[in-house]
Protein backbone atom coordinates (compact mmCIF):
# COMPACT_ATOMS: atom_id res chain seq x y z
CA UNK A 1 0.00 0.00 0.00
CA UNK A 2 3.13 2.19 0.85
CA UNK A 3 4.48 1.61 -2.39
CA UNK A 4 1.21 2.00 -4.44
CA UNK A 5 1.22 5.69 -2.55
CA UNK A 6 4.61 6.41 -3.65
CA UNK A 7 4.67 5.23 -6.83
CA UNK A 8 1.35 7.25 -7.43
CA UNK A 9 2.90 10.36 -5.85
CA UNK A 10 6.08 9.84 -7.91
CA UNK A 11 3.74 10.19 -11.03
CA UNK A 12 1.84 13.04 -9.59
CA UNK A 13 5.36 14.33 -9.69
CA UNK A 14 6.22 13.98 -13.01
CA UNK A 15 3.22 14.86 -14.44
CA UNK A 16 3.52 18.35 -12.85
CA UNK A 17 7.36 18.36 -13.62
CA UNK A 18 6.64 17.89 -17.31
CA UNK A 19 3.53 20.57 -17.43
CA UNK A 20 5.93 23.04 -15.60
CA UNK A 21 8.49 22.03 -18.59
CA UNK A 22 5.94 22.67 -21.67
CA UNK A 23 4.57 25.56 -19.94
CA UNK A 24 7.83 27.15 -19.99
CA UNK A 25 9.31 25.62 -23.49
CA UNK A 26 5.92 27.12 -24.97
CA UNK A 27 5.98 30.24 -23.57
CA UNK A 28 9.89 31.14 -23.69
CA UNK A 29 11.13 33.75 -25.98
CA UNK A 30 14.61 31.84 -26.07
CA UNK A 31 13.01 29.30 -28.61
CA UNK A 32 10.14 32.07 -30.63
CA UNK A 33 10.78 32.89 -34.18
CA UNK A 34 13.31 35.64 -34.16
CA UNK A 35 11.79 39.21 -35.02
CA UNK A 36 13.05 41.87 -37.14
CA UNK A 37 12.45 45.76 -37.84
CA UNK A 38 12.01 48.66 -36.05
CA UNK A 39 8.94 49.57 -33.53
CA UNK A 40 5.79 50.99 -35.04
CA UNK A 41 5.32 54.33 -33.43
CA UNK A 42 2.15 55.71 -32.79
CA UNK A 43 1.69 59.68 -32.05
CA UNK A 44 -1.22 60.23 -29.49
CA UNK A 45 -2.63 63.74 -30.92
CA UNK A 46 -0.08 64.24 -33.52
CA UNK A 47 3.21 66.42 -32.49
CA UNK A 48 1.81 68.38 -29.36
CA UNK A 49 2.30 70.41 -26.69
CA UNK A 50 3.09 68.17 -23.07
CA UNK A 51 2.81 68.80 -19.85
CA UNK A 52 2.85 67.44 -16.27
CA UNK A 53 0.96 64.86 -15.32
CA UNK A 54 0.56 64.81 -11.32
CA UNK A 55 -2.58 64.63 -9.54
CA UNK A 56 -4.18 64.50 -13.52
CA UNK A 57 -7.77 64.26 -13.31
CA UNK A 58 -10.35 63.46 -15.89
CA UNK A 59 -11.49 67.34 -15.46
CA UNK A 60 -7.92 68.67 -15.52
CA UNK A 61 -7.19 71.80 -17.82
CA UNK A 62 -4.37 70.45 -19.24
CA UNK A 63 -3.66 73.48 -21.72
CA UNK A 64 -2.88 75.44 -18.37
CA UNK A 65 -0.13 72.96 -16.91
CA UNK A 66 1.85 72.90 -20.62
CA UNK A 67 5.48 73.07 -20.35
CA UNK A 68 7.35 75.68 -22.24
CA UNK A 69 6.45 75.28 -26.01
CA UNK A 70 9.50 73.49 -27.71
CA UNK A 71 7.57 73.59 -31.21
CA UNK A 72 4.70 75.74 -32.53
CA UNK A 73 2.46 72.74 -33.09
CA UNK A 74 -1.10 72.54 -31.10
CA UNK A 75 -2.38 68.63 -30.76
CA UNK A 76 -5.10 67.37 -33.41
CA UNK A 77 -4.72 69.92 -35.89
CA UNK A 78 -3.34 69.41 -39.74
CA UNK A 79 0.16 70.90 -39.00
CA UNK A 80 0.59 68.66 -35.96
CA UNK A 81 -0.17 65.79 -37.71
CA UNK A 82 2.47 66.77 -40.62
CA UNK A 83 5.19 67.16 -38.24
CA UNK A 84 4.21 63.52 -36.89
CA UNK A 85 4.05 62.34 -40.03
CA UNK A 86 7.80 64.03 -41.09
CA UNK A 87 9.16 62.48 -37.39
CA UNK A 88 8.85 59.12 -38.25
CA UNK A 89 4.95 58.80 -37.10
CA UNK A 90 3.62 55.39 -38.23
CA UNK A 91 0.07 56.17 -36.89
CA UNK A 92 -1.47 59.13 -35.42
CA UNK A 93 -4.06 59.14 -32.77
CA UNK A 94 -6.98 61.58 -32.62
CA UNK A 95 -10.20 62.25 -30.84
CA UNK A 96 -13.25 63.38 -32.34
CA UNK A 97 -16.89 64.66 -31.21
CA UNK A 98 -19.98 64.96 -32.67
CA UNK A 99 -21.33 68.91 -33.59
CA UNK A 100 -24.55 70.58 -33.99
CA UNK A 101 -24.72 69.64 -37.61
CA UNK A 102 -23.86 65.91 -37.04
CA UNK A 103 -20.26 66.05 -38.30
CA UNK A 104 -17.01 65.05 -36.19
CA UNK A 105 -15.17 67.31 -35.08
CA UNK A 106 -11.01 66.83 -34.02
CA UNK A 107 -10.53 68.10 -30.98
CA UNK A 108 -9.81 66.36 -27.14
CA UNK A 109 -11.56 67.79 -24.53
CA UNK A 110 -15.47 67.08 -23.71
CA UNK A 111 -16.04 71.01 -23.53
CA UNK A 112 -14.75 74.01 -25.59
CA UNK A 113 -13.66 75.73 -22.06
CA UNK A 114 -9.90 74.70 -21.43
CA UNK A 115 -8.66 75.52 -24.46
CA UNK A 116 -10.43 77.68 -26.71
CA UNK A 117 -12.14 80.98 -26.51
CA UNK A 118 -15.62 79.53 -26.33
CA UNK A 119 -17.73 77.78 -23.91
CA UNK A 120 -19.69 74.46 -24.26
CA UNK A 121 -19.28 71.23 -25.80
CA UNK A 122 -18.60 70.46 -29.52
CA UNK A 123 -22.28 69.58 -30.27
CA UNK A 124 -23.71 73.20 -29.29
CA UNK A 125 -21.85 74.47 -32.77
CA UNK A 126 -21.56 73.51 -36.11
CA UNK A 127 -19.01 72.66 -37.69
CA UNK A 128 -18.79 75.96 -39.94
CA UNK A 129 -19.14 77.85 -36.52
CA UNK A 130 -16.07 75.79 -34.57
CA UNK A 131 -13.41 77.02 -37.70
CA UNK A 132 -13.99 80.39 -36.12
CA UNK A 133 -12.79 79.31 -32.47
CA UNK A 134 -9.44 79.74 -31.11
CA UNK A 135 -8.31 76.33 -30.30
CA UNK A 136 -4.71 78.07 -28.68
CA UNK A 137 -6.65 80.76 -26.58
CA UNK A 138 -6.03 79.05 -23.17
CA UNK A 139 -2.83 77.17 -23.35
CA UNK A 140 0.08 78.88 -20.62
CA UNK A 141 3.06 77.45 -19.23
CA UNK A 142 3.34 80.02 -16.62
CA UNK A 143 -0.05 79.92 -14.68
CA UNK A 144 -1.54 82.82 -16.69
CA UNK A 145 1.28 84.97 -17.23
CA UNK A 146 1.74 84.34 -20.97
CA UNK A 147 -0.45 82.60 -23.45
CA UNK A 148 2.12 81.64 -26.57
CA UNK A 149 -0.85 80.51 -28.88
CA UNK A 150 -3.26 82.99 -27.95
CA UNK A 151 -4.59 84.27 -31.48
CA UNK A 152 -2.73 81.27 -33.48
CA UNK A 153 -5.41 78.28 -33.53
CA UNK A 154 -8.46 80.34 -35.39
CA UNK A 155 -9.77 78.06 -38.21
CA UNK A 156 -7.19 74.82 -36.86
CA UNK A 157 -9.64 72.84 -35.53
CA UNK A 158 -10.28 70.07 -38.68
CA UNK A 159 -13.22 67.98 -39.24
CA UNK A 160 -12.77 64.08 -39.65
CA UNK A 161 -13.31 64.30 -42.93
CA UNK A 162 -10.69 66.81 -43.93
CA UNK A 163 -8.13 64.68 -42.34
CA UNK A 164 -8.85 61.49 -44.11
CA UNK A 165 -8.55 63.63 -47.18
CA UNK A 166 -5.56 65.31 -46.14
CA UNK A 167 -3.87 62.38 -45.56
CA UNK A 168 -5.08 59.45 -47.76
CA UNK A 169 -2.26 57.03 -46.91
CA UNK A 170 -2.02 57.63 -43.31
CA UNK A 171 -2.86 54.94 -40.48
CA UNK A 172 -4.82 56.70 -37.89
CA UNK A 173 -6.23 55.33 -34.53
CA UNK A 174 -9.69 57.34 -34.23
CA UNK A 175 -10.79 57.88 -30.66
CA UNK A 176 -14.35 58.70 -30.08
CA UNK A 177 -14.87 59.93 -26.58
CA UNK A 178 -18.24 59.34 -26.06
CA UNK A 179 -20.17 56.32 -25.13
CA UNK A 180 -23.23 57.01 -27.04
CA UNK A 181 -23.67 54.05 -29.77
CA UNK A 182 -25.78 56.34 -32.15
CA UNK A 183 -21.88 58.22 -32.35
CA UNK A 184 -20.07 54.89 -33.68
CA UNK A 185 -23.44 54.58 -36.05
CA UNK A 186 -22.40 57.55 -37.71
CA UNK A 187 -18.66 56.97 -37.75
CA UNK A 188 -19.61 53.74 -39.17
CA UNK A 189 -21.49 56.20 -41.87
CA UNK A 190 -18.69 58.32 -42.58
CA UNK A 191 -15.95 55.10 -42.64
CA UNK A 192 -17.90 53.16 -44.84
CA UNK A 193 -17.51 55.51 -47.73
CA UNK A 194 -14.15 54.30 -47.86
CA UNK A 195 -12.41 51.92 -49.83
CA UNK A 196 -11.49 48.86 -47.95
CA UNK A 197 -7.58 49.73 -48.37
CA UNK A 198 -8.00 53.15 -46.75
CA UNK A 199 -10.47 51.58 -43.77
CA UNK A 200 -7.61 48.94 -43.34
CA UNK A 201 -5.37 51.58 -42.39
CA UNK A 202 -7.66 53.32 -39.40
CA UNK A 203 -8.29 51.45 -36.19
CA UNK A 204 -11.53 52.67 -33.70
CA UNK A 205 -11.37 53.26 -29.97
CA UNK A 206 -13.19 54.72 -27.46
CA UNK A 207 -16.63 53.75 -25.21
CA UNK A 208 -17.97 50.44 -25.53
CA UNK A 209 -20.62 50.70 -26.96
CA UNK A 210 -20.49 53.69 -29.73
CA UNK A 211 -17.31 51.14 -31.20
CA UNK A 212 -19.43 47.91 -30.48
CA UNK A 213 -21.84 49.78 -32.88
CA UNK A 214 -19.65 50.81 -35.57
CA UNK A 215 -17.76 47.16 -35.94
CA UNK A 216 -21.50 45.80 -36.20
CA UNK A 217 -21.56 47.97 -39.26
CA UNK A 218 -18.03 47.64 -40.38
CA UNK A 219 -17.29 44.27 -40.15
CA UNK A 220 -13.61 44.53 -41.17
CA UNK A 221 -13.06 47.80 -39.16
CA UNK A 222 -10.30 47.25 -36.76
CA UNK A 223 -11.51 48.21 -33.01
CA UNK A 224 -10.71 48.34 -29.29
CA UNK A 225 -12.47 49.56 -26.15
CA UNK A 226 -12.59 48.44 -22.82
CA UNK A 227 -14.95 45.74 -23.73
CA UNK A 228 -12.70 43.89 -26.43
CA UNK A 229 -9.62 44.48 -24.31
CA UNK A 230 -11.23 42.07 -21.26
CA UNK A 231 -12.57 39.75 -23.85
CA UNK A 232 -9.11 39.25 -25.81
CA UNK A 233 -6.70 39.08 -22.67
CA UNK A 234 -8.54 37.23 -19.57
CA UNK A 235 -9.46 34.28 -21.57
CA UNK A 236 -5.08 34.74 -22.44
CA UNK A 237 -4.41 35.14 -19.49
CA UNK A 238 -6.66 32.38 -18.13
CA UNK A 239 -5.38 29.95 -21.09
CA UNK A 240 -2.90 31.26 -22.92
CA UNK A 241 0.10 29.07 -21.36
CA UNK A 242 -1.14 26.63 -23.99
CA UNK A 243 -0.60 28.89 -27.09
CA UNK A 244 -4.07 29.47 -27.55
CA UNK A 245 -5.36 33.26 -28.75
CA UNK A 246 -9.12 33.90 -28.20
CA UNK A 247 -10.99 34.45 -31.14
CA UNK A 248 -12.45 38.00 -29.79
CA UNK A 249 -8.64 39.36 -30.23
CA UNK A 250 -8.80 38.79 -33.90
CA UNK A 251 -8.43 42.07 -35.77
CA UNK A 252 -8.50 44.09 -32.85
CA UNK A 253 -5.82 46.75 -31.16
CA UNK A 254 -4.55 45.97 -27.54
CA UNK A 255 -2.78 48.71 -25.44
CA UNK A 256 -0.77 47.16 -22.73
CA UNK A 257 1.60 48.86 -20.22
CA UNK A 258 5.10 48.12 -20.13
CA UNK A 259 4.57 47.23 -16.01
CA UNK A 260 1.97 45.00 -16.72
CA UNK A 261 3.37 43.68 -20.16
CA UNK A 262 5.87 40.74 -18.15
CA UNK A 263 2.58 39.09 -16.71
CA UNK A 264 1.48 38.10 -20.36
CA UNK A 265 2.04 34.51 -21.50
CA UNK A 266 5.00 34.44 -23.75
CA UNK A 267 6.21 37.82 -23.24
CA UNK A 268 7.69 39.67 -25.51
CA UNK A 269 8.31 37.43 -28.58
CA UNK A 270 5.82 34.55 -28.36
CA UNK A 271 3.51 36.71 -27.02
CA UNK A 272 3.95 39.25 -30.01
CA UNK A 273 4.29 36.20 -32.88
CA UNK A 274 0.79 34.99 -31.41
CA UNK A 275 -0.81 38.15 -31.59
CA UNK A 276 0.69 38.97 -35.42
CA UNK A 277 -0.78 35.79 -36.02
CA UNK A 278 -4.30 36.94 -35.25
CA UNK A 279 -4.16 40.00 -36.92
CA UNK A 280 -3.55 42.31 -33.32
CA UNK A 281 -1.87 45.31 -33.44
CA UNK A 282 -0.24 45.31 -29.89
CA UNK A 283 0.81 49.19 -28.65
CA UNK A 284 2.94 49.42 -25.29
CA UNK A 285 2.17 52.66 -23.53
CA UNK A 286 4.40 53.80 -20.44
CA UNK A 287 3.45 52.67 -16.95
CA UNK A 288 0.96 50.85 -15.00
CA UNK A 289 -1.53 51.49 -16.81
CA UNK A 290 -3.20 54.07 -14.41
CA UNK A 291 -3.05 56.49 -17.06
CA UNK A 292 -2.99 55.08 -20.23
CA UNK A 293 -1.74 58.57 -22.33
CA UNK A 294 1.67 57.91 -20.82
CA UNK A 295 3.82 57.33 -23.68
CA UNK A 296 7.84 56.67 -23.76
CA UNK A 297 8.69 60.60 -24.75
CA UNK A 298 11.81 60.54 -23.47
CA UNK A 299 14.87 58.26 -24.72
CA UNK A 300 15.78 56.80 -21.46
CA UNK A 301 11.92 55.39 -21.39
CA UNK A 302 13.19 53.24 -24.13
CA UNK A 303 15.26 50.97 -21.89
CA UNK A 304 12.00 49.99 -20.08
CA UNK A 305 11.26 48.14 -23.31
CA UNK A 306 12.47 44.64 -24.46
CA UNK A 307 15.74 44.29 -26.47
CA UNK A 308 15.04 44.09 -29.68
CA UNK A 309 11.50 44.97 -29.13
CA UNK A 310 9.37 46.14 -32.41
CA UNK A 311 5.56 46.32 -31.69
CA UNK A 312 4.13 49.44 -31.28
CA UNK A 313 5.34 51.77 -29.04
CA UNK A 314 2.71 55.17 -27.87
CA UNK A 315 4.65 58.24 -27.67
CA UNK A 316 3.83 61.42 -27.23
CA UNK A 317 6.92 63.36 -27.98
CA UNK A 318 7.31 61.68 -31.70
CA UNK A 319 9.86 64.73 -32.84
CA UNK A 320 12.17 62.60 -30.00
CA UNK A 321 11.21 59.44 -30.50
CA UNK A 322 10.77 59.13 -34.07
CA UNK A 323 14.67 60.45 -35.16
CA UNK A 324 16.10 57.29 -33.00
CA UNK A 325 14.50 54.72 -35.14
CA UNK A 326 16.00 56.60 -37.93
CA UNK A 327 12.40 57.11 -39.09
CA UNK A 328 12.54 60.47 -39.52
CA UNK A 329 12.04 61.67 -43.58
Amino acid sequence: MIRLRKIFTNKIVLALLLLIAFIYLNNTSLLAKPRTGSPFLLAHRGESQTFHMENLKNDTCTAERIYPPEHPYLENTIPSMEAAIKDGADMIEFDVHITKDEQFAVFHDWTLDCRTNVKGRSNDYTMAELKKVDIGYGYTPDNGQTYPFRGKGIGLMPSLTEVLERFPNQAFLIHVKSDDPREGELLADVLGKLSPERLSLLTLYGGDQPVASARDKLPDLRIMSMATLKSCLIPYLAIGWTGYTPAACRHTEIHMPDKLAPFLWGWPDKFLNRMDHADVRVITVRGNGSEFSSGFDQPEDLKALPQGYNAGIWTNRIDLIGPLYNKKL
